[in-house]
């Protein structure tokens, strides 16, 4: 369970005041990556994508981690016109930024491999799943760039879905090439000044001409803001209020004969994170753009790509937690106050243990709702809705969970994780864009409660799966899964009860929360038990039990806590030997 740093074994860590991750493999260095893995993938499969990932995650330890350094400090510029004085917008990178495209975009294909056959000589496309392995090892480098990568997937998959034949022939070869000369980015612009997640507010028109439309208004937020295929949702001319009335529409950067489109790129965002990414300020002038699908049910498609970037959101939240665990272990197990390695001093154990456990919460529930988006891809009525309640869920707590485990590693480091020099500054402010990108916590719990559970009913879906699993768990201690049974049945009939009236919109958050953390619970359990099946160690289910302890358990303010059980789990989480099933399920029933 343990994820130690190479200069934890390497005694050039006493000389340095602070050391960190440097040198890395991201990948090697992270085997709870590798055992979910072949837990959701076919063998065949994992096996192919090993070798991968394991180049990923060197590159994400040194060069990549250097360019994202590098992108961070000198962001993108945007010129507002050329050296002849036309006015044609054009941005400026950093060749760091570039280099970081050149990895995802061409060396590794992230944005293609759910659309494109033989990317990294795989000869069908990739699920989802294995799709965002790459995505998860990426991110702790590079979190800005998570989004082109993530709205360029997107808008392939609304044109390959709903978009006609000439439009995807026109398009969609473009946008999931991994040749660099022959890529076309994509882009997402929704968001405007009257609103982002009250969707059907947007002011923007739509005029028909001919075989095409002309947009105008102005898009707030548009990340990506130089895509050469931009998909965004405006309201055609006559057409009703709120979201029925939006259609969905495709615009390209570049008209047929070379020249930009009629738009402009107005300003680029001064932003807290994510400053290697180019986010700006659109005005639509006439904008030629194309309709995809039904123009009534604009929204309705969009959303397919916004429950996509809410999953990949999670991800890459969870992302920044693992890059954040890691930073806080290498410092914790190589530097010495009070003659003591941190690692070793109790409190440090305990919030060394906090971090781990929502990082570890985060990896189980990413894969768990990727599975069932593969799952409902291939026609499962049961998985779809499993993903409608799942999706609004990891994205609503990894996201805020992200916040508070990237400050507690900048703590971790002391002062020097304050100095932009180490990557813990960087972390925190990307961490904080990952609440708001999607719906921001208050919208995607409304999601899951008001919509997931009241409308859809997908509360039950969950609660089969989750009971599904404790019963596939035959090795785990029947005692505990009796519990984790219990549990399930109480945070169902929780989010039903706040679901039932709008009275009860104010606990929407908390019973979001508390469907996570049992979810989460019963995920680590089932892994756990598969895990101890393939190689004889149980230590995952002991992370069930600190969820339970210390995330649904009231805790009394004036008790002392009681050492025996805690820090017996504490201390086998943190170290690396292995635990049997018998010793673990002690553990998971001791008092």
């Amino acid at each position: 369970m343990n994820i130690q740093s190479p200069l934890a074994r390497d005694s050039v860590a006493s000389d340095l005041i602070a050391p960190d991750t440097t040198g890395t493999n991201f990948y090697r260095t992270d085997p709870s990556l590798a055992d979910l893995l072949r837990r959701h993938l076919p063998e065949k499969l994992f096996r192919h994508i090993d070798p991968h990932l394991d180049r990923l995650g060197e590159l994400v330890g040194g060069r990549l981690d250097d360019c994202g350094r590098m992108a961070d400090r000198h962001g993108p510029v945007l010129h507002p016109r050329d050296k002849y004085g036309r006015d044609a917008q054009s941005i400026e990178y950093h060749p760091a930024y570039r280099a970081l495209e050149n990895a995802a975009f061409g060396a590794f294909g992230i944005h293609a491999m759910s659309h494109r056959k033989g990317i990294l000589g795989w000869p069908d496309t990739y699920p989802v799943t294995a799709k965002h392995a790459f995505t998860f090892l990426f991110n702790q480098c590079e979190f800005g760039m998570g989004c082109p990568i993530n709205v360029t997937d997107g808008a392939a998959k609304l044109l390959s879905r709903f978009g006609d034949e000439a439009l995807k022939a026109k398009y969609l070869d473009g946008l999931t090439q991994t040749d660099m000369g022959k890529l076309t980015q994509g882009g997402q612009f929704m968001t405007e000044k009257e609103g982002g997640s009250d969707v059907g507010s947007l002011t923007s028109r739509a005029v028909k001409e001919g075989d095409h439309w002309r947009l105008y208004g102005d898009k707030w937020f548009c990340s990506n803001a130089d895509a050469k295929v931009v998909m965004l949702l405006a309201r055609p001319e006559g057409a009703g209020p709120g979201t029925r009335g939006v259609g969905l529409f495709l615009m390209p950067r570049f008209l047929d004969d070379g020249t930009q489109n009629h738009y402009r790129i107005v300003r680029l965002k001064d932003k807290l994170g994510t400053r290697s990414m180019a986010s700006g300020e659109i005005k639509l002038e006439g904008a030629i753009a194309y309709s995809v699908g039904r123009l009534d049910r604009g929204f309705v498609q969009m959303a397919e790509m916004v429950n996509s970037s809410r999953l990949s959101n999670g991800v890459k939240s969870t992302a920044l937690m693992r890059r954040a665990w890691h930073d806080a272990m290498a410092v914790a197990r190589n530097r010495v106050v009070f003659g003591q390695r941190i690692s070793d001093l109790p409190l440090a154990r305990r919030q060394l243990m906090k971090i781990l456990l929502a990082v570890e919460q985060g990896l189980s529930l990413s894969f768990i709702t990727a599975d069932a988006l593969d799952r409902a891809e291939g026609g499962s009525q049961d998985a779809a809705a499993l993903l409608r309640i799942l999706t609004p869920t990891l994205k609503f707590r990894a996201t805020r969970d992200a916040r508070k485990v990237c400050g507690d590693a900048m703590e971790m480091r002391g002062g020097v994780g304050y100095i932009e020099e180490f990557v813990t500054p960087r972390l925190l402010r990307d961490a904080h864009l990952g609440s708001i990108w999607e719906g921001t916590g208050n919208i995607v719990a409304l999601d899951a409660l008001t919509r997931a559970v009241a409308r859809h009913g997908a509360e039950s879906a969950l609660g089969a799966d989750l009971h599904a699993r404790l019963d596939d768990s035959a090795s785990v201690p029947q005692a505990w899964r009796d519990k984790l049974h219990g549990l399930t049945d109480k945070a169902i009939a929780f989010a039903r009860e706040v679901a039932r009236s709008a009275d009860n919109e104010a606990d929407a958050r908390r019973a979001t929360s508390t469907l996570y953390q049992v979810a989460s619970a019963v995920a680590m359990t089932w892994e756990g038990a598969r895990i101890f099946e393939a190689r004889g160690d149980a230590r995952r289910v002991l992370l069930a039990r600190a969820v339970i302890d210390h995330r649904l358990t009231p805790n009394d303010p004036f008790k002392l806590m009681t050492a025996g059980a805690e820090r017996k789990i504490v201390a086998h989480l943190l170290d690396d030997d292995a635990l049997g099933m018998a010793a673990a399920g002690e553990l998971l029933t001791a008092a």
